[in-house]
């Protein structure tokens, strides 16, 4: 398995900083960057793999849509103790599907996991008893991210969940702004610079569009699960379960 270095993308001063992209540069820092940007993370993690110990059931799929370098796969690989499933990871960058199949094949599991090349938007969910979602959602467009939940709800079996990750947004914008400087604050206390955070922000603009809860709830309900309920947040990130 390939080692980790250190996040210094956004570390010297950009004449034009351009949007970001999970390419090759990326996947190099990605661990570092994810562990020291998003609170709470192996939290969320680790408690993928204990919902997949509860809700994978025998003879079914279970998906990662934007599995990245394969956390949540490996995670629910590790935990999964139902039989005869199959992980199917699923990113559109080609740069992380590479490194991903690297640290899939590095370590042993009785689940057998694929990982591939494919746009979760129209990637076909079939007999699912569990789909991944993790901080995936908020880079697709948001005129297309109803067709994804609906794609996911088609394809769940009943009984079925969906863990879906995001960074949120509130309208109440002093509420906002808090989120905002604690999330801030948490990063530069991991060690990153103004200049980086500021940078990044610029980087991401246009590329992530975050929700509010009330929006992933709705989207969620209309698509037909049963049940929706935020289980972790800190700052402005969370993860809820939706059940089919």
């Amino acid at each position: 398995m390939t080692r980790s270095e250190t996040d210094l993308i956004f570390s010297n001063k950009q004449s034009k900083v351009k949007d970001f992209t999970f390419d090759a540069q990326v996947v190099e820092v990605f661990p570092d960057m994810i562990s020291r940007s998003v609170p709470g993370y192996n939290t969320i993690i680790e408690t993928i793999a204990q919902l997949s110990q509860q809700y994978v059931s025998n003879n079914s799929n279970i998906y990662d849509l934007g599995c990245s370098l394969g956390a949540a796969t490996l995670a629910m690989r590790k935990a999964i103790t139902a039989q005869n499933c199959q992980i199917i990871g699923v990113d559109n960058s080609t740069a992380m599907v590479e490194r991903c199949k690297m640290h899939i094949n590095a370590f042993k599991g009785e689940t057998p996991a694929e990982i591939v090349e494919g746009n979760i938007v129209d990637y076909p969910i079939h007999n699912a008893s569990m789909v991944v979602l993790n901080f995936t959602l908020q880079f697709i467009e948001p005129n297309l991210r109803e067709q994804v939940i609906n794609n996911i709800a088609n394809g769940l079996l009943p009984g079925g969940a969906l863990v879906l990750s995001e960074k949120l947004s509130t309208d109440d914008q002093t509420c906002q702004n808090l989120l905002t400087d604690l999330h801030h604050n948490f990063k530069r206390a991991n060690g990153y610079s103004d200049l980086e955070i500021a940078q990044k922000r610029t980087a991401l603009e246009k590329v992530m569009l975050t929700d509010t809860v009330d929006t992933q709830i709705t989207r969620l309900k209309n698509a037909g699960f049963t049940h929706v309920t935020p289980w972790f947040q800190c700052f402005n990130f969370y993860s809820l379960v939706a059940i089919k």
